[in-house]
């Protein structure tokens, strides 16, 4: 059967087979006409919020284009019901990670939201290679401090990739001296915010045309912060039981290479999916490392919640 024959059915089933079409578009069954939907489905337009700050400043949505750009985003996200539940919900595991080094490294707690924008907080890849919460490149992560090799990857390892991302926003701020700008350099490079600065005299973020991309970054940051931060005003109903959980383990550091993770995990009693999922950094099957290193490796407390034996 055909696409279009399996939705047609779909929705013979949905009105009934002896449902008579109108020529106003209504369905008459069993002597009854109503429209599709009526009494079960609205969908209303969104207000854009007349304050909201990004950064501890002031959004100037007084700019009509700051304001119709703001408003797509704050659409998007709002009727994008499955990625902006997942959002919430992986949130409240991860942030209680990433919020105390944002904040022993003196950047802004709004930050959070550009690794959600940027990951959904998982450890996807993009099209370019850049992985990991952060999504950094391989070079780019070197460079800021991460190791990455065929046999560790510290692009996936959420504590040391955020210290990462502390540094090169440290790094931006002392260049740009403005957080928007800052977030838009983690979008499209320094070298590239710098350049737009100059050809366009101007010194702000609200003030730049940039690329469709970059142009939306910004505003894709404070929607989701406005959103998560007010998630019942958006319609996101949701139960504390709902909600993922911070991971509880524990830690053990080694010293010496692991030539068999699968062994190494059943020495621990649990296998080795749990023992990847809690570390994904380690790229292979061991960490049969030559040089004199030392790794911490997260174990589950309580291996029930992990596996069936």
């Amino acid at each position: 059967m055909s696409l279009g024959a399996i939705i047609l059915c779909g929705i013979l089933a949905t009105y009934g087979f002896t449902n008579e079409k109108n020529q106003d578009n209504t369905f008459s069954t069993s002597g009854k006409t109503s429209t599709p939907w009526e009494g079960n489905y609205v969908v209303h337009a969104l207000p854009t919020p007349e304050e909201i700050t990004f950064m501890e400043k002031e959004v100037p949505v007084q700019i009509l284009d700051v304001k119709e750009k703001l408003d797509r985003e704050l659409l998007v996200n709002t009727y994008w019901h499955s990625n902006t539940f997942l959002m919430i919900k992986r949130a409240n595991r991860w942030f209680p990670i990433i919020e105390p080094i944002l904040k022993e490294n003196n950047i802004p707690d709004d930050f959070k939201y550009l690794a959600l924008i940027e990951s959904g907080l998982t450890n996807v890849t993009s099209s370019a290679g850049a992985t990991g919460f952060w999504q950094f490149l391989k070079e780019t992560g070197k460079e800021y401090g991460l190791e990455v090799n065929s046999l560790v990857d510290e692009r996936y390892h959420v504590e040391k990739s955020t210290v990462a991302a502390c540094k090169y926003l440290h790094k931006a701020y002392d260049k740009f001296e403005d957080w928007a700008l800052v977030a838009a350099s983690y979008n499209m490079g320094m070298g590239g915010v710098t350049k737009r600065l100059n050809e366009q005299k101007v010194k702000t973020y609200w003030d730049l045309l940039l690329n469709m991309e970059t142009a939306r970054y910004v505003y894709r940051i404070i929607a989701v912060k406005e959103i998560l931060t007010n998630s019942e005003k958006y319609g996101f109903m949701i139960n504390s039981t709902d909600l993922y959980q911070p991971y509880q383990t524990k830690t053990i550091s080694v010293e010496t290479p692991i030539l068999n993770l699968t062994t190494f995990a059943n020495d621990n009693g649990i296998n080795f999916k749990t023992l990847k999922t809690l570390n994904p950094w380690m790229r292979k099957d061991n960490l049969n490392f030559k040089n004199n290193r030392i790794y911490d490796i997260k174990l589950p407390i309580d291996v029930k919640q992990w596996q069936t034996e």
